[in-house]
């Protein structure tokens, strides 16, 4: 079976075991049933995820004009403390940044690597613990803007990291912490304008398995402008990446843009 077309970020749907989707133009494929297979990955072309034209990709999917030009890739995406919507300034398009920015976030506590702090929009729980692997989470506050979600995780990046190892991730080298233990910590390091939107009785932990058949002691991540033409048997899945019995790992989102076609 061959599928054909622009990559983007897996699609997720959480279950026991997450269900994985890669959606195209015209056809979708559950990752999860070719488990166990060979799977081809061979790199066709590029097109951005923007302005749709058919341009090398630079940056998230975007190509060069687009990353520098559009408000869905600000620097507020990355460091949402840098959020200005709630103050009526405009990074680049203030209609935009209004609709992103000024609606109910979760600051959160992750375990993968290490106990990990983060930021989601509420719309995004649990899919973006998904994204990155994660084994657990639970939610520290919810907070009515980015803004407050931004400046409270820099109050915590003293006391957790804020990024996830992913070669740990991917290896199974997991911590295995109590987060309800650890949530109970954090109160007194919040921003007093954030401490009336703690959790004080949020117990729920949320828990994520992941379709892994075996889990690589060594891994090689796979990059298709190094290696345009890939093969190899599918053994896991977990977070956007696909796990290949050759130790061979593939970041489906850091390929987002790239027109490929996969063959089972």
């Amino acid at each position: 079976m061959t599928y054909k077309g622009v990559l983007t970020k897996m699609q997720s749907e959480f279950g026991t075991p997450i269900q994985y989707f890669l959606l195209f133009e015209n056809d979708f494929l559950n990752v999860n049933q070719v488990l166990g297979k060979e799977m081809s990955i061979r790199l066709e072309g590029y097109q951005c995820l923007n302005c749709g034209k058919k341009k090398k990709i630079f940056r998230q999917g975007f190509c060069y004009d687009c990353y520098y030009a559009s408000p869905a890739v600000g620097d507020w995406i990355m460091k949402p403390e840098l959020s200005t919507a709630h103050l009526g300034i405009a990074d680049r398009d203030l209609e935009y940044e209004s609709k992103v920015q000024l609606q109910p976030h979760i600051v959160y506590l992750a375990s993968s690597s290490e106990i990990k702090v983060g930021v989601t929009r509420k719309t995004q729980v649990p899919t973006r613990w998904v994204d990155q692997g994660a084994e657990k989470a639970i939610c520290i506050a919810e907070v009515p803007n980015r803004y407050l979600a931004g400046i409270t995780e820099v109050a915590l990046k003293s006391h957790f990291v804020d990024k996830t190892n992913w070669r740990k991730m991917l290896t199974n080298e997991i911590i295995d912490k109590d987060l309800m233990a650890e949530k109970a910590k954090v109160e007194v390091f919040l921003p007093v304008e954030v401490r009336e939107y703690f959790f004080s009785d949020q117990k729920e932990v949320y828990e994520m398995k992941y379709p892994v058949l075996q889990y690589p002691k060594k891994i090689n991540s796979l990059s298709l402008d190094k290696t345009p033409h890939f093969k190899g048997v599918l053994i896991g899945i977990k977070g956007q990446y696909l796990l290949f019995d050759d130790g061979s790992v593939f970041n489906v989102r850091s390929a987002e843009g790239s027109i490929v076609s996969l063959e089972i």
